[in-house]
């Protein structure tokens, strides 16, 4: 018998198998099959010379009604089975499972997008950064690992495998608010590349002659970020940067290194004040394909279930009444 979601038996459950509560799905879903229509409109405007059928012609499969489409792609992304798991409970061949994920997931995409909850992927200019974050004064960075499999080539094993978490991972960029929102959720890397230089890569630094010269690119804006992104400070330029004080290295002359008393103080509020960002991930991962080590081979996948996932955690965040 295939999972169905008349068989949820209560809210606890339905945000186990979906990520949703039942009242976020049905306000969602309205807005997933609209998308649905979309893209199926645009297929179909663009295979017109050659299709036989009408919209809406042939076999309709087995996930018929559009609240089992997005149960289906929502239980995905939520428990991240194998594909032959899925079909067993769904009642669908393992390559149907997969094609029908291949075919749901740019419509989840877009879903998220027309709900105006995916976060931004790069800027092109200071200007567009500001106009995106406008009324938004502090802003807490930081990066996100996330497990994935082992390259059989063995140049990319070695630049997936981070020497922090000892294993191979992808990692993004990510901005949000004091409350938790994500504005910004950068594309995907190896692991390997270090927080701040990719950082770097993302909103470049002036070259110039002028080594005073500082980046304009948060100068309107109150940051925090971890010890991942020391020396931020001489590179950009804000209102205040919030770093937190880098323990001293160990020397003959200073053979027993520590912070002080006060140092170790304004650590601990610099942590209280950050951990919003640390929270806003740990809502990103909600989602077990975020969690599990990254299988699938879709060219580019592995970007695209980041930023859904982000944008799941914003829409949860909006059904709240939180607006960043």
């Amino acid at each position: 018998m295939a999972a169905s979601i008349e068989d949820i038996r209560n809210d606890r459950q339905f945000k186990a198998l979906t990520g949703m509560s039942r009242a976020e799905f049905e306000q969602f879903l309205p807005t997933f099959a609209e998308a649905y229509e979309e893209l199926q409109q645009e297929a179909y405007e663009a295979q017109q010379a050659t299709r036989r059928r009408k919209p809406g012609g042939g076999p309709h499969g087995k996930l018929p009604a559009m609240s089992q489409k997005l149960f289906f792609i929502l239980y995905y992304w939520k428990v991240y089975p194998g594909y032959d798991v899925l079909g067993f409970q769904f009642d669908l061949d393992g390559s149907k499972a997969c094609t029908n994920v291949q075919a749901l997931w740019p419509v989840l995409k877009r879903a998220l997008a027309k709900g105006e909850v995916l976060p931004r992927r790069e800027f092109a200019s200071v200007e567009e950064l500001r106009a995106a974050f406008a009324d938004i004064a502090e802003l807490f960075i930081d990066a996100t690992e996330r497990p994935h499999v082992r390259s059989q080539d063995d140049e990319e094993q070695r630049k997936q495998f981070s020497g922090k978490k000892k294993r191979h991972t992808v990692k993004n960029t990510v901005i949000t608010t004091a409350c938790q929102w994500v504005l910004f959720f950068g594309l995907t890397i190896v692991g390997s590349v270090h927080d701040y230089g990719r950082f770097k890569a993302e909103f470049p630094v002036p070259d110039g002659a002028d080594k005073e010269a500082r980046a304009a690119w948060f100068e309107d804006f109150v940051l925090w970020l971890d010890l991942g992104y020391q020396g931020i400070q001489n590179a950009y330029a804000a209102k205040t940067i919030n770093l937190p004080h880098k323990k001293p290295r160990r020397s003959q002359a200073n053979p027993n290194p520590s912070l002080t008393s006060e140092q170790k103080a304004e650590n601990r509020e610099m942590s209280r004040a950050r951990v919003v960002v640390e929270q806003a991930i740990g809502g990103i991962k909600r989602v077990g394909i975020l969690v599990q080590r990254f299988r699938n081979h879709l060219n580019n996948f592995v970007d695209e279930v980041g930023i859904i996932g982000a944008g799941l955690w914003n829409w949860k965040l909006k059904c709240k009444g939180i607006a960043y």
